[in-house]
């Protein structure tokens, strides 16, 4: 008889999967979501540079530094008061610099010059070299007299009982070499006087050179004492200093990366 014909079995399609409408706006609705408020965010900066396309940009208003929004009182830990002491039969008042009145700033509103000098040099150069090498090996070279066992009883007797070896190697070198300058004056507003007499001072400038704006803001907490008779002090003397020099414009626009980009550099893990 002829051999019979091999039954094929047909294929099962895996069924598809029908989604529904509902289901659908629940998938892209977080994804709409998300883009909605990546557009947003970067919608208000970028109409803002569009207005500002064929013109400078604009100064900021000269305005009250403790009404702005981020305007906080500062704080710090303060000695008790000591009543202001003057010597007998004289004129001369202690801490003074000028006989008839001391022009230097001394309450609030006083204006005087922070004499930003700043000249920071770091270099550091370290190299590291590590190495080690250890060898193990252990046998029996008798194990009960299996020199008298036939051949099949040594094949089976272990001859070496451990045999490891093992290398390591490190290296590092890291260096830093730093330098950083910076020069210049600003005049600095007084907007506190702490209760042992020290000055909050906070001072801005804005310079427009084209189409760029340089901004040095300049802010801390300075003695009396160390406020020279010029009425200017060094910006080493200045506590708590806050300095920040930077800029905006057409050239720090072409410095940054895009807001895509940054996105990117937060989010992706590699």
């Amino acid at each position: 008889m002829p051999p019979c014909p091999a039954r094929t079995r047909p294929r099962r399609e895996a069924p598809l999967v029908k989604v529904t409408p509902m289901q659908r706006q629940s998938v892209l609705r977080p994804i709409l979501l998300a883009s909605t408020m990546l557009t947003l965010l970067s919608g208000c900066s970028a109409i803002d540079r569009l207005k500002d396309i064929g013109s400078p940009p604009a100064l900021a208003a000269v305005d009250n530094p403790t009404a702005r929004p981020g305007y906080k009182p500062v704080q710090m830990p303060m000695p008790a008061a000591q009543p202001a002491s003057y010597n007998p039969n004289s004129l001369w008042r202690n801490g003074s610099r000028a006989f008839f009145k001391d022009q230097r700033a001394h309450q609030i509103g006083d204006i005087l010059t922070v004499s930003v000098n700043i000249t920071d040099k770091a270099i550091i150069d370290n190299e590291t070299k590590r190495s080690r090498s250890n060898t193990e090996d252990s046998g029996v070279s008798d194990f009960i007299g299996s020199k008298t066992i036939v051949n099949p009883a040594k094949a089976i007797l272990p001859g070496r009982i451990l045999t490891a070896d093992a290398t390591a190697a490190s290296e590092g070198k890291g260096s830093v070499n730093r330098s950083e300058a910076l020069q210049t004056n600003v005049a600095a507003v007084v907007t506190q006087v702490l209760p042992n007499g020290n000055l909050v001072v906070e001072g801005k400038q804005e310079i427009r050179v084209n189409f760029e704006i340089r901004e040095l803001i300049v802010a801390g907490i300075v003695r009396p004492e160390d406020i020279q008779s010029d009425n200017t002090i060094d910006s080493s003397k200045i506590a708590q200093a806050r300095i920040a020099y930077g800029g905006r414009g057409q050239i720090t626009d072409v410095q940054q990366p895009r807001y895509g980009q940054q996105v990117l550099d937060v989010i992706l893990p590699f």
